[in-house]
């Protein structure tokens, strides 16, 4: 999700001027191994930036969010790429299995261009133990729900806003547009209410459509509060946990590439789980039938060698016959000219179904239908391999518009293993 996120953001942007990338998460795929990283290859962001990762807080994002800016302003950095992304489990059939969410969102700080700026900002902790999980807990645990609200998150979201006003010198009717991440939906409910907020200046919490999604909540609502804002108007965002931060945000000149989605093309081409009992195998919290036993432990030295096919999505182009090849080929198979090439990325390149096959007895015992492909890559004329996802295998067609996507394969040796998959065009720009 972090990837798709920052791929949408930086559609139409040099990703060669990116100085820094921030990643925020309290469901990061390891504990001790940096996901920053992992996803500026994946990006393909160059390897000589700077790369953080926030977690342990559902304010993750606003704390990486916040940091961007000291760095752009401290001269550290001129253009820091944030993406927060969270997948949180709640018990079965709990209230918050019903509330969370699974989202990312990205958000590019720059010394450049006309997007919006900080004009201030107010942070404060807490140590109340109200919302938690423990290193080896599977799902989140809370504290009295009606206390939590009332006295815990209520009078922290409200002292947060306030204070950043404040330091702004404006007051709440100055706001255009209110984005509160933290607390259930009816406690946010009442926080707009006690300000006087007109529902209009009140930015919509997802709940109806995507639920509570942690550490992306903030980013979430202020990429699309920013989309719905006019140049100069002022954005406010107040998250909540162990503490609070608020921010406070003048609105610029937003301008959307050709090709991005943005929050409401994402949500407008969603697919819905057709059961319940999907999700819970989808998530592990159901035990099925193992894969296949024989299938290869991965190497981390070949997972190394690979990372500009694997990873990075890089083809080669032949500099003689201008021949394009994934995964990429050190002898051209045009031309024969060995070690003679240029590699380009095709992660952000659209093309056609060329052929495929559906396999209905080669996926898990859950799912087992696997859909085959080769895709002609358009913009590069390239022939691409690989598995179709988030598609009815009996909708699939030779000429159908597919996208690449960035998925998780296996775990295997220990570690995880993405690669790229296709999927059919979702919603939202050409």
């Amino acid at each position: 999700m972090g990837v798709e996120a920052a791929v949408d953001c930086l559609a139409g942007i040099d990703r060669s001027k990116i100085d820094a990338l921030y990643f925020a998460s309290t469901t990061a795929p390891y504990k001790e191994k940096q996901t920053a990283s992992l996803l500026a290859a994946a990006v393909d962001l160059p390897e000589n930036i700077a790369t953080a990762d926030f977690g342990n807080t559902l304010r993750a994002g606003t704390n990486a969010l916040l940091a961007a800016f000291n760095a752009v302003k401290a001269g550290a950095a001129k253009s820091v790429l944030v993406v927060a992304a969270d997948c949180r489990l709640g018990y079965p059939r709990s209230d918050q299995e019903q509330s969370f969410g699974d989202a990312a969102a990205a958000v590019l700080v720059s010394s450049e261009g006309e997007g919006a700026t900080l004009a201030a900002s107010f942070s404060f902790c807490d140590a109340l133990m109200d919302v938690w999980r423990k290193a080896d807990d599977t799902y989140v645990q809370s504290w009295e729900d009606r206390w939590v609200q009332t006295e815990c998150c209520m009078p922290a979201m409200d002292r947060a806003l306030k204070t950043a006003l404040e330091r702004a010198g404006i007051t709440v009717k100055d706001i255009d547009r209110l984005v509160l991440s933290g607390g259930s939906s009816a406690t946010q409910s009442r926080v707009f209410k006690g300000l006087g907020l007109p529902a209009e200046k009140c930015q919509d919490n997802f709940a109806k459509t995507i639920g509570d999604t942690g550490a992306a909540h903030a980013l979430l609502g202020l990429s699309a509060a920013l989309q719905a804002t006019p140049k100069g108007g002022i954005v406010t965002v107040v998250s909540y946990a162990d503490g609070a931060d608020a921010l406070v945000l003048r609105a610029g000149e937003m301008r959307q590439a050709a090709g991005q989605r943005g929050v409401q093309g994402f949500l407008s081409s969603k697919q819905m789980l057709s059961i319940y009992q999907r999700y819970l195998s989808a998530r592990e919290l159901v035990e099925v039938i193992p894969d296949d036993p024989s299938r290869l432990n991965p190497s981390a030295t070949a997972s190394w060698r690979d990372e500009p096919s694997a990873l990075r999505c890089h083809a080669s182009r032949c500099r003689k016959c201008d021949t394009v090849a994934f995964p990429i080929q050190r002898v051209c198979h045009t031309c024969r000219s060995k070690d003679d090439f240029d590699e380009v990325r095709l992660s952000d390149q659209r093309g056609t179904v060329f052929t495929y096959s559906v396999d209905t007895l080669a996926g898990r015992s859950d799912d087992p239908t696997i859909v085959q492909t080769v895709v002609e890559i358009d913009g590069n004329k390239a022939r691409f391999y690989g598995l179709m996802t988030d598609c009815d295998p009996w909708k699939v067609g030779v000429g159908m518009p597919v996208e690449l996507t960035f998925r998780l394969m296996y775990e295997g040796a220990g570690y995880y293993n993405y690669f790229w998959k296709c999927r059919p065009v979702r919603g939202g720009g050409k």
